[in-house]
This record gives C-alpha cells, structure tokens and sequence, in this order.
C-alpha cells in the first residue's frame, strides 16, 4: 500500500498566512458588505458563488467531484461550520464590531480541546491544557458580562449568544471534517461545504422574505467589493487553506490562527472602521490569547513526549541485539558453534 506524500513544506506555510492574515481581515469586510446586504443574501453570494467556481476548478483539474458518501459528510461539516458558524457571524455584526467579533471567536481553540472527544485523554491531563481552557473562560466570561451590562440592547446578550453558539457549530464542523471526511481531497471538500453552506443560506433568506425585499440598485460599489473579497479571498483561498490544513495538521495546531485573527481584525476595526475598543474589551483579547498560547505550549509538550517514546521504541530492538551479542561472546566455543 502507497503512503500519502507529505505536503511541502512551503504549501503548508502559505496555507497558514492565508488563515491567519486573510481570516483576519474578512470580520471587517463582513462588517463592511451587511451594511448594505442582508445576512442571509450576502451568505448565500458569498458561498453559492465561490462554490460554484470551485467545483469548476476541481472538476477541470480532474479531480472526482461526485462521491456520493463523500459529500453527505461535507454537506454536513459546512452547514455546521459555514451556516452556522459564518452564519452568526455575519447576522451578529449588523449589531457588534468586527474587532469585538474576532476578540469572541479567539477562543476557538477552548472549544477544539473541550469537544476533540479522540484526544481527551491527552488534552485533559496536561495542565498547561487545563490551565489555557480555565483562563479563555475567564475571558469569554469578560466580553459577556460587558455585552450584558451595556445600555444598549442590540449590543447585548442576543448577538453574543449568537456568535457564541456559531463558535461551537464551527468547531464541531471542523472536528467532523477532520474525522469523518476521508474520501475525497480536501479541495474537493471544500467546494462542497462552500456550495451547501450557501444554498442553505438562500432557503433561509427566501423562506423569511429578506432577499425579496432587497433594492438592488442600492447597494453601493462598497458593498460588491466587500463581497467579491469575500468570494475570492476569504472562501475561496482562505477557507480552502484551512480545510488542507485540518486534513494534514492537528485541529489544536491549526486553531493557533485564533493568535493572529483578532489582532488583524481589531488593527483593521481600529484604523479603518474607527472602532473604539474598551479596557474590558483588551483585557478580554489578552485573556483569551494568553489561553491560547498555554493550549499550544500543552501540545509541544505532548508532541515532545510522543517524539521521546518513538525514540525509545526505536532503540529497545537495538539494545536487544546488543544485549544478545554480549551473551553470545560469554557463551563457550561449542555454545557459538551452534549458534552460527
């Protein structure tokens, strides 16, 4: 049986700039495009379009589109993570700022470690893993008391608990990704949780009556830019950096983008959108990162663990030989005879 070949080095890299510098930037162009485009509208665009284009590159690239068991799990995986996930997103920052937005969602990687059933018992005895996931609730914690306390109500508890439960719905459709999507290439994955997530998208906004009522001839030229980036950058490039990365690193190693994220979105927030961000706000951010950083110091600590016991493996049938040379030597002339 063919080993898989290990992607290159440089294609991993690029992939993680892509999630990390694009992903970061798209909670502002978000927020951008649904002033001008409903929810529902702007997600159906976005994904049917960018869908669409893939499942035309992948299939002109020769690669085998129709996998019918295949795609039951990508359909799934990207309503979970594109529907829901993105979804909430983007009805939230009608009423929150992009940069709060990206502050929220950094605690991804707490989600990843609590819902990895495969790996619990790595994750949940390690106390640097114990400690990131006690302290990013600390700070989730933070962000939701301010939204609760604030005077005013659209930027209160509804569009948090909304991006919250989109948070979830992202993580339980990467790990169902990860695991369950085995059949097909991680391109042809993405095309197809891409393309469900948005007809999905235009059901929901068809079925409540927001795409009828759209004036089309209103949305500015900031708007279509918005969301031709959104198309291009965002899903098409972005998403499928991320889908290759899942299929080829661990999903605790690829939710490190959570680092890089929100420090995009609240630069962009700040010197582009004017957003203006509170004590509490920060300290949320810096909490939330700081898990971050003890969830990735818990995986080096295991990935070193896991390299010192191969090592091991590998030198105990060495010492057996050497062991059994000694007793060989030892043996008398008759005894080496035999042995030969």
């Amino acid at each position: 049986m063919t080993q898989k070949k290990a992607p290159s080095v440089l294609l991993v890299v690029l992939a993680f700039a892509a999630v990390y510098i694009i992903w970061g930037s798209t909670y502002f162009f978000i927020e951008r495009a649904v002033k001008f485009i409903p929810p529902m509208l702007l997600g159906g665009l976005r994904f049917v379009t960018a869908g669409i284009l893939m499942l035309a590159w992948v299939g002109l690239k020769g690669e085998k589109v129709w996998n019918r068991s295949a795609i039951l799990h990508s359909v799934i995986s990207g309503i979970l993570m594109l529907f829901v996930g993105n979804g909430a997103v983007i009805w939230a920052e009608q009423y929150l700022h992009s940069s709060f937005v990206a502050i929220f969602l950094a605690s991804a990687p707490i989600w990843f470690l609590v819902f990895d059933k495969p790996n619990w018992a790595d994750n949940f005895t390690n106390r640097y893993t114990l400690l990131g996931v006690s302290i990013g609730l600390l700070g989730v914690i933070a962000l939701f008391y301010e939204k609760i306390t604030g005077d005013n109500s659209k930027q209160g508890l509804v569009p948090l608990l909304a991006i919250f439960i989109g948070n979830i719905g992202w993580v339980l459709g990467s790990l169902y990704s990860k695991y369950k999507v085995k059949e097909v290439s991680p391109s042809v994955n993405s095309a197809w949780q891409i393309f469900s997530a948005g007809i999905v998208f235009f059901i929901i906004g068809f079925a409540n009556g927001s795409i009828a009522k759209v004036n089309w001839s209103s949305v500015p030229a900031e708007g279509w830019g918005a969301l031709l980036y959104l198309i291009f950058f965002g899903s098409i490039i972005g998403y499928s950096a991320y889908v290759f990365l899942l299929s080829v690193r661990s999903a605790a190693q690829v939710s490190s983008y959570a680092y890089v994220n929100p420090l995009v979105a609240v630069l962009l927030g700040v010197l582009i959108n004017g957003d203006h961000l509170t004590t509490l706000q920060l300290a949320g951010l810096v909490i939330i990162l700081g898990s971050v950083f003890f969830t990735n110091l818990a995986k080096k600590e295991r990935e070193k663990k896991a390299a010192r016991e191969a090592l091991g493996e590998k030198r105990t049938p060495v010492q057996a030989s050497e062991k059994e040379g000694v007793l060989c030597n030892d043996a008398g002339p008759d005894e080496q005879e035999r042995s030969r």
